[in-house]
This record gives C-alpha cells, structure tokens and sequence, in this order.
C-alpha cells in the first residue's frame, strides 16, 4: 500500500489518511440530505436518490482514489442539481428526460477529457487567475457554510442578512466554528476534525438537556434500497421530443457549467495539495477522465452531473495527500446506506459548518500571491471572487474572471501573454452569457 499509493513521496501514513477520508467525508456528508429533498422538486424519489447519491459517490470516489490517486471526493453538485432541478425539468417536461440532457452533456464532457483538449484548457488558465479561483472557492465554501447553519440567510431587501442567533443550531454553529478557529490557531494536529467531532457532541449535550433542533441518536432505523432510477435517461431520450436548439442549448449549460465548475474546484484542490507537499507534479490526466466518466455512469443510474467537491478540501488540510482519502471517504459513503438514519440525525448543517468555515478560510491564504500591485492581476482577480460568491457559481466567477482578465491585457498591451485558448474560451464565455444567462 505504502509503495502505490506513494506514502514517503507525498510525505503521509495511513493514520492521517484515513483520518482525512473520515474529515472529507463528514464535511460533504450534508449532500446526501440535501441532494434527495431537491430532486423531490423534480419528481424524483426521496428514497431511490438517496441511495444513487451514497452509491455513485462512493464508487467515483473510490476510482479517483485507486485510479488517480488523488485524494479528491466526488458526488452530486448542488449547483448542477438545481439547474436540473428548476431549469432543465420544466424546460423538457420530465426529469427522465432531463437525465437524457445531462448523459449526452456526459459524453461530451468524457470525449474532451480522453482527446486531452480538457487539459489544454485546464492548463491555459492564467497563474494570477488560478490562485484568484482558489480564494472565490474559499469564500464559496465560508458562505455554503454560514447559510446551511442559518447564520446568513435570505433577505427581502438586503438579499442576504445575519440569521437569528438566538436559535440553538445557530448557536451551536458559531460555537463550533469559535472551537474550531481556537485549534487551529494552537496548531493542534486534526484541528479542523476535533472541531466537527467536539460540535457533534455538544450538539448531542444540548439535545439531551431538551433543546430542540440538535444533533440526536435516530429513534427508529428504516433502510431502503431502492434503485429503481436506473436507465431512466433512455425513456428521457423518447420524451425530448423535435425542439433540437433546445436540447443543443440545454446540453452546452450544462456541460459548460460542469466543466468550469470542476475545472475551478480541481484547479484550486491541487493548488492546496501543491502548498501541502513537497512531492513532485502531479499528473491531472486520470484525475479528469474519471471525473468524466463518473458524470456519464451518474446520469445512467439516475442521478445530475457528478462533480469533484469542494469539501475535499477539508480531508488535504488535515494531511490527506494520497488516494486512501478519497478511498475512505467512499467506502464511509457506501455504509452510509446501512447507517443512513444516524447519519441524517448526528450530522446536521451546524456540524459541517465550521468545518467548510475553516477550510474555506485557509484557502483564503492564496490572496498573498496575487500580485496586487499590478492593475490587471488585482482586477480580474477580485471580479472573479466576487462572482464565484454572488452568482453562486463556480463557473460564471471562471468565466467573468477570464473575460475581465483579457480585457485588461488587452488595455495594457500585454496580449502576447495569453494562451490562444484564451481567446476560443473568451468567445465562448460572450456566448454564454448572452444566450443562456
């Protein structure tokens, strides 16, 4: 195990890995909660996506860890899943249909990873736009965090203000964020994993002394397997009925947005296991075919695209290096189907909060590389991050990003510098935004 997975090179054992998997998994453990009760809106069975979420996400995590060695988590995107959701389903009328749209944006997605277009594209990303990706994704997962705690939440006037923090789950967020903040700034080892375990606990203290709302011990377990959502994309193919630049348009949304989006999480994630390591480069390539391929064996089982999360970061900022990370995040993926009630009961939002809080913060850490001193590098930077956390969207903050920094080469004659991809992607990002935005 030591010699495949390279556990000197990459500088780690098997304790801080595993120890990472069961971090990486309890911060994205939240989704198998919220992906099934937003596909409900679709007219997806509750019970059958819960159980294709657990499943494809411990099976694309487990690959990516065997495969690519990388130790990256993957799983339903939630950005991806309410397009499907509120967009796609109304637009073609069922949500078979619309896992037809997201199978062939699918393929698509796997021909560019296997031609290695997908790297060239990755690639040609400018350094300064790369670390600004890495913050906009800090700050996106801080504000993921807050919200699903309650702490930020929806404002009639102001579009987003402080919730209610005389409410107990709240309260129990803000305090297991001031535990976690207090470990890390002590440098205590696993800081951000105590932190989760510590606000789990008192959760279940505070549940015992009769507060409502609180992490709990289920009192009755119910499991169920069902699957029955399997090859429903090929009746979605008979309901699509003749409008095709509906479809071409459908299918090029979303497979913009899942290329950008995990274009922008991968970029950021090897970014931090970059600043984490000594180890020599890392090759991308498996990486991004079995992230391709996990969107079309998604889609196939019933479920919206299949992205890298952004919570993998939390498992490399407590050491994980190496596959075992994303290998054990699965397989606690897969016994979540036999544990499924004491998981939707202990970890509630206000358990993950101050994990996404902490790791969104120290990926907060690449605002000292940008070069602020050069008008262009700041500029597009800044456009970047706050348009990955004000569209809520990974891919529209790349997309903004980019346009904004050629423009501004473009004013300071410094256009030599860009990448020729450069220009084909600023003409697809107009495009983008003028016909589907």
């Amino acid at each position: 195990m030591k010699r495949y997975f390279h556990f000197d090179e990459y500088h780690t054992n098997l304790k801080t890995e595993l120890v990472a998997g069961m971090t990486t998994f309890l911060s994205a453990a939240y989704i198998l909660a919220v992906i099934p009760n937003m596909l409900a809106q679709a007219g997806m069975d509750t019970n059958a996506t819960f159980v294709t979420t657990a499943i494809i996400t411990a099976l694309a995590s487990i690959l990516m860890g065997w495969f690519a060695n990388f130790p990256l988590v993957l799983g339903p995107g939630i950005g991806t899943a309410a397009l499907f959701t509120f967009n796609v389903v109304p637009s073609v009328g069922s949500w078979q249909a619309g896992l037809a749209i997201i199978f062939m944006s699918g393929l698509i997605f796997m021909l560019i990873s296997l031609t290695g277009l997908r790297k060239v594209i990755v690639n040609a990303i400018p350094e300064q736009l790369k670390f600004a990706i890495t913050v906009g994704i800090g700050c996106f997962i801080v504000f993921i965090g807050l919200k699903n705690s309650g702490i930020i939440v929806g404002h009639s006037s102001n579009l987003v203000s402080f919730g209610h923090f005389n409410q107990p789950q709240v309260l129990l967020a803000i305090i297991g964020i001031f535990i976690t903040l207090v470990l890390l700034a002590r440098k205590t080892p696993l800081a951000i994993f105590w932190g989760m375990i510590s606000t789990a606990i008192l959760g279940l203290v505070m549940g015992f002394c009769g507060i409502k709302g609180m992490p709990h011990f289920p009192e009755q377990w119910k499991w169920s397997f069902q699957l029955q959502n399997v090859g429903s994309f090929l009746t979605g193919f008979q309901q699509l009925g003749h409008n095709v630049p509906n479809i071409i348009l459908l299918v090029f949304s979303f497979l913009f947005i899942d290329f950008f989006d995990t274009a922008g999480t991968l970029t950021a994630t090897v970014t931090r296991l970059k600043d984490c390591s000594d180890a020599k480069e890392r090759s991308t390539d498996r990486a991004l075919l079995v992230d391709s391929a996990a969107t079309v064996a998604g889609s196939s089982m019933g479920m919206t695209s299949i992205t890298t999360l952004v919570e993998s970061a939390s498992g490399i900022e407590v050491g994980g290096r190496t596959g075992i990370t994303a290998i054990t995040a699965g397989c606690l993926f897969l016994s979540s189907l036999f544990i499924s009630p004491l998981i939707q009961a202990l970890i509630t939002p206000a358990v993950t909060t101050p994990a996404l809080v902490a790791v969104g913060l120290l990926m907060c850490r690449d605002l000292e590389k940008i070069q602020w001193s050069e008008l262009r590098c700041y500029v597009s930077a800044m456009m970047t991050i706050l348009s990955i956390i004000l569209s809520f969207s990974i891919g529209n903050g790349i997309a903004v990003g980019f346009l904004t920094y050629t423009l501004m080469s473009v004013a300071t004659h410094r256009t030599k510098e860009l990448h020729p991809i450069v220009w084909v992607l600023d003409v697809l990002f107009v495009a983008y935004f003028y016909f589907i935005i």
